[in-house]
């Protein structure tokens, strides 16, 4: 697959080093109903926060977010402030030397402020309760997220990385539509705008549905869409984006209910997928999931199947 193009696309090192003077934490494994947890006490100038992980095969899944009520708002607040961020580019380098021009390097900034917010703090459940009835505090920490988002911009522009993410995971039935266009939205501009300046490129990872949101991204500054999902898994056709985002890199993520499936339909789903996306300049086939041990292998090999057989056919 490497001799026929394919591309390895390098996710960190990171180039941002963040430290926080005044914060400590402790953490502590133990098990719970079989599972593993892992606990972690952030120690603030204000009071202690609690979050519980449960590890996983190349990620972690959060049990119990560090927000359990208005009196944390303070904490949370204490610990966001409390960030610094600088430079941190000597593993990027390294690991780039090691790769040896075999792979895209790619950086990349956390979640823009309201992102964060929902997933990583409150919660989506609990966000939209304060939202309804604490939207000042809710605020106030967005503004300061804002303020420590700001800082990585410069980072980042300045890195060696020719290009980076920032943040995605974006769901409209969550953010909404308007949520998205007021309060997500500028962020991932100003951030396109600054790695213009140092001539970077500058993506979101978008995998969810994006029919309702599709207008705006038109709108938007940011160079490629990475991680698009077409259907079955996802709302917007790879025809549909084409023509919407005529602008756009299109970097999209193959359904990951289709790999799963024989090879002849992988095959047969890249074909279509290449032919609405003809003639395919501005246009990556990746995989942005984690892919099951027991298909990868054959599933990426029909996928490439699929683009030698139908990558030259006319199109029509």
């Amino acid at each position: 697959m490497r001799n026929d193009g394919l591309c390895i696309v390098q996710r960190g090192p990171g180039v941002i080093a963040t430290s926080s003077p005044g914060i400590s934490q402790d953490t502590c494994t133990y098990s719970e109903g079989g599972r593993q947890r892992v606990r972690t006490v952030i120690h603030t100038p204000e009071g202690d926060l609690t979050r519980v992980d449960e590890p996983a095969p190349g990620t972690s899944w959060n049990v119990e977010k560090l927000f359990k009520g208005p009196e944390d708002y303070k904490k949370i607040l204490a610990m966001v402030k409390a960030r610094q961020h600088s430079p941190a580019y000597e593993g990027f380098l390294r690991k780039q030397e090691e790769m040896g021009g075999d792979a895209i390097m790619r950086a990349g900034v956390a979640y823009s402020p309201l992102q964060e917010i929902v997933y990583r703090l409150l919660g989506v459940e609990q966000f939209a309760i304060e939202w309804a009835e604490n939207r000042d505090e809710v605020m106030t920490l967005y503004d300061a997220l804002t303020v420590d988002r700001r800082q990585m911009y410069e980072i980042v522009a300045k890195s060696p990385a020719l290009c980076a993410n920032y943040g995605g995971n974006v769901s409209p039935e969550i953010i909404g539509v308007d949520r998205f266009e007021q309060y997500i939205l500028p962020h991932y501009d100003e951030f396109a705008e600054i790695m213009h300046a140092h001539g970077k490129l500058m993506g979101v990872h978008m995998d969810a549905n994006n029919r309702a949101l599709a207008p705006l991204v038109a709108t938007s500054k940011m160079d490629y869409v990475e991680a698009f999902t077409p259907p079955p898994d996802c709302d917007l056709s790879v025809a549909e984006a084409r023509e919407m985002w005529p602008d756009k890199i299109l970097w999209i993520n193959f359904p990951s209910s289709v790999f799963l499936k024989p090879d002849e339909e992988i095959e047969e789903t890249t074909g279509q997928i290449l032919q609405e996306a003809a003639p395919g300049n501005g246009f990556l086939i990746s995989i942005t999931e984690d892919m099951p041990p027991n298909r990868w292998q054959a599933g990426m090999l029909a996928i490439n199947c699929g683009i030698l057989k139908y990558g030259s056919l006319p199109t029509g």
